[in-house]
């Protein structure tokens, strides 16, 4: 990913939550020459096993998912493939109108953090039972209502011959920031504001992070 040097993250910590806050990755491997490039979208955590902490382009960093045994990519992949993960974090449109000023152009504030790594395919079914676990354990606590899913472990074990788990080993990761660094403070407040005043959840999360920048 091409990140000009004014719009690459703060901080380590901006691409950590940004994978965090939005754990719905796109990963991405090479096919044959007549399958062409898969790519599935699929839940992505941390392994919580892991007790080190992230480096400046988190190497090192392992992280977890799994997707549908049936899908075509999971029989494609390989231990040991080079496989890259699409995190997006909150965007929006930014109208030249809000710039107040003439000539302008349109452009569009986005947040994005791509992963290289070493995949690991999980084969043990005890070992993808707990990776959907762990997987059920980050997003109840972060997005859902603290289920307790004691009770449905036994049907975990009935459909989880279908799901394919694996490990990601990560080679490097680059962060993409792109809130308006360039124009002048002013305009970037009218930005924020434009934004802030939304509706939108996506709008007013992108403005939340603009507040954030040094």
């Amino acid at each position: 990913m091409f990140v000009p040097s004014h719009y690459r993250e703060p901080d380590v910590s901006w691409m950590v939550d940004l994978m965090r806050g939005n754990p719905l990755a796109l990963m991405a491997s090479n096919g044959t020459p007549a399958d062409g490039p898969f790519a599935t979208h699929l839940p992505v955590i941390t392994d919580p096993q892991w007790e080190g902490s992230p480096t400046a382009d988190l190497a090192g960093m392992p992280l977890l998912g799994h997707m549908n045994r049936a899908n075509p990519h999971w029989a494609a992949l390989e231990t040991g493939s080079a496989i890259l993960l699409t995190f997006t974090g909150p965007h929006a449109y930014v109208s030249p109108t809000v710039y107040d000023v003439t000539p302008a152009a349109p452009t569009w504030n986005f947040t994005s953090v791509h992963v290289h790594g070493v995949v690991e395919k999980i084969e043990s079914t005890e070992e993808t039972l707990d990776v959907v676990q762990a997987t059920v354990q980050a997003f109840e606590g972060e997005f859902g209502d603290s289920w307790d899913m004691s009770e449905s472990v036994d049907y975990f074990r009935k459909i989880v011959t279908g799901v394919g788990a694996f490990r990601v080993r990560v080679t490097k990761a680059e962060g993409m920031f792109k809130l308006s660094q360039e124009q002048r403070p002013e305009i970037r407040e009218r930005v924020v504001q434009s934004f802030a005043g939304r509706e939108c959840t996506r709008h007013v999360q992108t403005a939340d992070l603009m507040n954030r920048l040094p």
